[in-house]
């Protein structure tokens, strides 16, 4: 059987989040599927900051069994892959497009879209749109959580791997040693951080400061890090900075790598994720997760946010999921924040404390009922059932 080729396309928006997908299916499809990837980035710089050994310099090179192209404006003469994954809707170059319509056999051509749990993404997904001039067809692929999307992405020993961690206090203990941190004390909270700009940041540290119990916040460098800095004090925060204040620790780490990052996700007990890669990640960490989605001006992102809560919600007990609502909300606030707020914000995370062991054991069973539908597996049934299509004269499409 001839080697499926694949071209994926991927423009960096928001920092890591979109190159973290990208990157992410690039290798499983390569790794666990025997694909020929090639993978089209527009910001070297962000990519080098998932994987160390890629050299921004390079037009092209060859990185962990993928081949990393400069997706630059002068966009070179290629034969394009059998299969053509847009990103995002980032826009193929022209000539690109150009040559596909020129092939015998059309690739399949794919624009896999954002993360939504909205009711309208299970009637959109696989939709076809034809070309307005060309003869060639792209179709919609929408990610999600139900068995009518196309699913997430999961490594095929991810959760394998999770459980060995988890299931090992010798390996907890040797993680928390590599990060310079003591055992765990007996009544000690240890949370993950990873946000954007937020005006609840400030509350959120505070709570953790006059809090009950000693809580350890474990922040990797990125956008929350000056907020966090200027909590303490300071001008800047960097590396290995270790600030204390009341029952709160704040241990600054480099910036993770995504097999360092899931078993910091792994580790902790709470996950404060952001944005679509790190959500998905927390998800399959199976731990009580508190979400920060990608804010839009027109506020469209608090539907989005309460859909998937609609979705995750789903057999928790009322009040359980009323304070899941809460503390989500209060994290995600529409305006700047105020006396109010910071109320509200404390008792959401004192719910949430509250109904921990719940939340705990549901997330277990949400990832268990999502890793039956997955992202790559997914995708490549597709490919192949409108290669069926073709082959049988059939029009492909619903």
């Amino acid at each position: 059987m001839n080697t499926i080729t694949c071209d994926i396309f991927c423009a960096v928006v928001d920092n890591y989040g979109d190159i973290g997908v990208c990157w992410r299916l690039a290798r499983q499809l390569a790794h666990e599927h025997g694909l020929k990837v090639r993978l089209w980035v527009d910001d070297l710089n962000s990519l080098q900051r998932l994987s160390p050994s890629v050299d921004p310099a390079l037009v092209e090179q060859e990185r962990d069994g993928i081949e990393v192209r400069d997706w630059i404006l002068s966009f070179p003469k290629v034969e394009p892959a059998q299969l053509v994954i847009e990103a995002f809707a980032c826009e193929l170059p022209e000539c690109y497009v150009l040559a596909m319509a020129e092939q015998r056999q059309k690739p399949v051509w794919v624009n896999l879209e954002y993360l939504s749990a909205e009711d309208w993404v299970e009637g959109c997904h696989k939709l076809p749109s034809p070309h307005p001039r060309l003869p060639l067809v792209k179709y919609f692929f929408f990610p999600g959580f139900t068995p009518q999307t196309g699913g997430l992405l999961l490594e095929s020993s991810l959760l394998m791997r999770r459980d060995a961690f988890q299931n090992a206090p010798q390996a907890i203990a040797a993680y928390w040693q590599s990060l310079g941190l003591d055992a765990r004390q007996p009544d000690e909270l240890r949370v993950s951080l990873f946000s954007y700009e937020n005006p609840a940041l400030p509350e959120l540290l505070q709570i953790w400061e006059h809090g009950a119990q000693p809580l350890t916040c474990l922040l990797p460098e990125g956008r929350a890090l000056p907020q966090v800095a200027a909590y303490f004090g300071q001008k800047q925060g960097r590396e290995g900075d270790d600030w204390h204040r009341g029952n709160l620790r704040v241990r600054v780490l480099p910036f993770v790598e995504p097999e360092g990052y899931d078993e910091l996700l792994w580790a902790c007990d709470v996950n404060f994720v952001r944005g679509e890669d790190s959500f998905v990640r927390a998800q399959w960490a199976v731990r009580p997760f508190v979400w920060h989605i990608y804010p839009q001006h027109d506020g469209v992102h608090m539907q989005k946010l309460r859909s998937f809560m609609d979705l995750y919600c789903v057999g928790l007990a009322p009040e359980t999921a009323q304070a899941l609502h809460r503390l989500w909300e209060a994290w995600n606030p529409s305006t700047s924040s105020g006396q109010a707020h910071s109320v509200a914000l404390k008792q959401a995370w004192n719910d949430f404390l509250t109904y921990g062991p719940m939340l705990r054991a549901h997330s277990r069973a949400w990832g268990l009922q999502l890793s039956g539908n997955k992202l790559a597996l997914n995708l490549l049934d597709f490919f192949r059932e409108i290669g069926r299509m073709r082959d049988s004269g059939i029009q492909a499409g619903r």
